[in-house]
Parts: C-alpha cells; sequence; structure tokens
C-alpha cells in the first residue's frame, strides 16, 4: 500500500473535521501518520522513500498520509505547520503528537511501534 495524498477536505472527511469540533476525535480506524511537506524540501525528498517502504510494511496496521503545505495552506495553518518536514502521529483514541524534521527510519519504526500500535 502506497501512502495517501490528504486534501483539506480529505482530512475532515477522514481524519477530523476541525470545523465541527475543537476537541479531537479521530474518525480513522487504525492509526495513522500525517507527513506534512512540500515538493522543494530536501529533507522531505529524503523522508518520502522511507514512509512509502513503511506505507508497505505496515500495510493494513497504520495509514500513512502526505500533506502539500503549499497546495493545503489552511490544513497547515490548521496545525500550525512552521517547518517541514512535520509529522502527525495519530493513534485511536488518544491525542496526536507532532514530531517536526526528517527522522531516521529507526526512529519512525519505534514511534509506529511503541506509541501508535501498543
Amino acid at each position: 500500500m502506497a501512502t495517501i495524498q490528504l486534501t483539506t477536505q480529505k482530512f475532515k472527511d477522514e481524519v477530523f473535521d476541525y470545523t465541527a469540533s475543537k476537541e479531537w476525535n479521530f474518525k480513522g480506524e487504525i492509526p495513522a501518520i500525517i507527513d506534512f511537506y512540500a515538493d522543494w524540501c530536501g529533507p522531505c525528498k529524503m523522508v518520502a522513500p522511507i514512509l512509502e517502504e513503511l506505507s508497505a510494511e505496515y500495510s493494513g496496521k497504520i495509514n500513512i498520509y502526505k500533506v502539500d503545505t503549499e497546495a493545503e495552506e489552511e490544513l497547515s495553518a490548521v496545525f500550525q505547520i512552521r517547518s517541514i518536514p512535520s509529522m502527525l502521529f495519530i493513534p485511536v483514541g488518544k491525542q496526536p503528537m507532532m514530531q517536526a524534521g526528517a527522522p531516521p527510519k529507526g526512529a519512525i519504526k519505534e514511534a509506529i511501534d511503541n506509541e501508535l500500535l501498543k
């Protein structure tokens, strides 16, 4: 399974409708990661193939989404994205966690195993 491109509307439909509620309410049935990126961003380009690999490795266990910060400015503003890449880790039934920067594959796997799948 490949990473899934998110638009603002698709985010509201599948992840969380921030216009309907201020209280976080994840709509997904399995945990997710959202990668906020831009096409011109060097570190974003380094993380992209890692996320594709992890998407295949954890297929059916987590969803990995991508948000183009330049195309989806409203969504970037809602999450106060100041630096890219930034990743939002979304466990089921808990509050999401934001991490800025381009972590190595091992760190992302550790977050998936210890925060999302436990």
